[in-house]
Formats: C-alpha cells, sequence, structure tokens
C-alpha cells in the first residue's frame, strides 16, 4: 500500500510541477516581466515531494525485491536515488530563474534561458533515460517474480522501452521532447506506474509461494518421494 500510495505521488507531483512551471519556461521573457514567483515555488515544492516519493518507492520496494534478485534490486534502489538527483538539478535551476527575474538585466535574461535549458536537459535524463531504466528492472523483477500478474509487468518493460527510445529521439534532435510524439512516447510508462499503484492498493503483491517467497513460482518443482528407512537385519520376503 505504501508502494502504490508513493508512484501515485509521483504521478501527481509530477503534473503539477510542469503545469506550475510553465511561466518561467521562458526564462528570457520571464525575467523581463512581472513574473508570478509564488507559481514557480509551488512548482519547485511539488518536485520536491516528488523527489521524496521517488526514493521512497526504492525503499519500499526493496525488501520485496531482493528475496528474487539482490543485484537487480539495488540497482533499481541506486537508480531512482539517480532519478531523484537529477531532478533536483533542475529544481534549482528554475529557483535560480526566480532569483535572476529579481535582478534582471541583459545578463540576467542571458543567464536565465541557460538555466532553463539546465532544467530541460534534467528533464530529458531523469523522468526520461532513468525513469525508462528503472521501469525496465522493475518490470523485470515484476516478470521474473510473479509478484503482480504478466500483463502489468510487460506494460512496464513496453513503457520503459519507448521512453528510453523517445529520450534518444529527442537527445539526437528527431523531435521535441515536449512535442505529440514524445507525449504519446510517455504515456505507456504512465499507464504502468499508474496500473502498478492501483495493483499494489487494491490486491498487493501476489501471495506467498509454500517456500516463503512472494510470487507464483516461475518453473514446476518435482515432486520428493519419501523413502522407508532400511532395517538392518531384517529378515528377507524374498524365497
Amino acid at each position: 500500500m505504501v508502494t502504490g500510495v508513493l508512484f501515485l505521488v509521483t504521478e501527481l507531483a509530477a503534473i503539477a510541477g510542469m503545469l506550475l512551471y510553465r511561466p518561467a519556461l521562458d526564462g528570457a521573457a520571464y525575467v523581463a516581466g512581472p513574473g508570478v514567483d509564488g507559481h514557480v515555488a509551488a512548482g519547485a515544492l511539488c518536485e520536491v515531494v516528488l523527489v521524496l516519493a521517488v526514493i521512497g518507492t526504492g525503499v519500499a520496494l526493496y525488501p520485496v525485491l531482493r528475496r528474487h534478485q539482490e543485484a537487480v534490486a539495488l540497482g533499481y534502489v541506486c537508480g531512482r536515488l539517480l532519478e531523484a538527483a537529477v531532478i533536483t538539478v533542475g529544481i534549482v535551476g528554475m529557483l535560480a530563474v526566480v532569483t535572476l527575474r529579481r535582478d534582471a538585466g541583459a545578463e540576467a535574461a542571458t543567464a536565465a534561458r541557460a538555466l532553463v535549458a539546465v532544467h530541460d536537459w534534467t528533464f530529458l535524463l531523469g523522468p526520461n533515460v532513468v525513469l525508462g531504466a528503472n521501469s525496465l528492472a522493475l518490470a523485470f523483477l515484476m516478470h521474473r517474480s510473479r509478484l503482480v500478474p504478466r500483463p502489468i509487468a510487460l506494460l512496464g518493460l513496453v513503457g520503459g522501452a519507448l521512453i528510453l527510445a523517445s529520450a534518444v529521439a529527442v537527445l539526437f534532435g528527431v523531435y521535441p521532447q515536449v512535442s505529440t510524439a514524445g507525449s504519446l512516447a510517455a504515456l505507456p510508462v504512465f499507464a504502468w506506474e499508474v496500473t502498478l499503484a492501483v495493483r499494489l492498493l487494491v490486491k498487493g503483491f501476489t501471495p506467498a509461494r509454500p517456500d516463503g517467497r512472494l510470487g507464483e513460482p516461475t518453473t514446476a518443482t518435482a515432486p520428493t518421494t519419501a523413502t522407508a528407512p532400511s532395517l538392518t537385519g531384517a529378515p528377507s520376503l524374498t524365497g
């Protein structure tokens, strides 16, 4: 339940932060105008909540995931930490734009453009590249361990791969990050996180197996046959 709530918080906080930041994304015009510093500050606060929730999902899932493949589980936690760190750099950049607006000038407008560019690149690297890799790692573990139904895990694999491919396309200038193609590529990973969150809130993980591990067994276990102990010195039953 904690993991499900945290995944929903990441989605809501990310959307709210993006909407509140929108006026400041045109750096030069923002620092030269009256500005809406309160909106940008609120957007920064939303993204701080996002950062904490991103870290929280990794921490909350680790005790469960490590039972199935500890190396990948640890990699997922480290990936979530990296994603949070990159997002934090973008937050600092947007708050710096607010500071420049208060000291508006020709140099301030140029610096604001640079800071907005920093935010845009962190938005590409964090919530796209690193998020895609994290989604692939988590979906792989979910698929391998059967902690959730296979269609949900497959949605994560598709979503992670698509957002990664889209990020590479944006990096090489195939299309802008904020575009129809970019939005369509992000939809599957958004659906994956929301679907996973709802599943965890409503039904949780797949019940424990007889060996005490969560999830359905991936391979059939051959039944064992009990062998009666031999009785030394017992008379033979054969002629």
